[in-house]
């Protein structure tokens, strides 16, 4: 009797602790919790913030161009063009575009041109000391085109030369034009140059136009370094005192 006794309680009390509910979590417990849980949160909100940008993004950033841009007139007839602009501006010699044209030369969508350029020049119109260096050659590409028309708004701010044929409907469609069409307020922010043969009477229009006048003869090929000379000059003037933020 007194084991049957002694099992009968040991059975309820196991009964008893099954059906006892468990103990509420300390306050020490449920600070941890809030805690871990804030955390989590604010690594997700911290994650989530701001615009996503891949590793190639954030380890390589667009950069804006700083190439300046020359635009010339796209006619064959025109004393320069995208055929011999190449002649001229950097090899300092000029060459009729009919010539270019009978050599086998296929006119360019554009053409990139190179300037070598002394440095401590360079720095002297910039107005800081050159570094020393063993070369102190460096080339500057400038872009050449001759339908400005396919430029985006942005590309516009590198435009530093424009050759004036003489016709103003050379610049029909350009931005900054005013309402009679007359190209002037674009010479203000574009030096503008008018390429001729000193035989030639000069254009009427760019005799109204705030024009840099070079010429060249027909037959003296030793004088055409003296008038590219004069075109980088006076765009390095222009370059100074209004684009300077560009490679020149």
């Amino acid at each position: 009797w007194y084991q049957r006794r002694v099992r009968a309680l040991g059975g309820f009390a196991s009964m008893k602790q099954q059906n006892t509910p468990a103990a509420a979590p300390s306050a020490s417990s449920n600070n941890n919790n809030r805690s871990n849980s804030q955390h989590h949160h604010q690594q997700k909100d911290r994650s989530n913030s701001g615009h996503p940008r891949s590793a190639a993004q954030a380890k390589n950033p667009k950069r804006e161009s700083k190439t300046p841009i020359v635009i010339v007139p796209a006619s064959i007839s025109s004393l320069i063009n995208l055929y011999n602009v190449r002649d001229f501006l950097q090899d300092s010699r000029f060459v009729t575009a009919r010539e270019k044209e009978m050599q086998g030369y296929r006119k360019q969508n554009e053409v990139t041109i190179s300037r070598k350029r002394d440095l401590v020049e360079m720095n002297a119109l910039r107005g800081h000391a050159a570094p020393v260096t063993e070369n102190q050659i460096v080339t500057v590409p400038y872009r050449i085109i001759d339908n400005p028309l396919r430029l985006e708004r942005k590309d516009w701010e590198r435009v530093v030369a424009v050759f004036v044929a003489g016709p103003a409907w050379q610049f029909k469609g350009w931005p900054g034009l005013l309402p009679d069409g007359s190209p002037v307020n674009i010479f203000t922010k574009m030096k503008a140059f008018h390429l001729k043969f000193e035989e030639v009477a000069m254009d009427k229009n760019v005799l109204k136009w705030d024009v840099t006048l070079l010429t060249v003869s027909k037959n003296k090929r030793h004088l055409d370094s003296v008038s590219a000379l004069k075109f980088w000059e006076e765009l390095d003037k222009f370059i100074v005192k209004n684009k300077r933020h560009l490679r020149f």
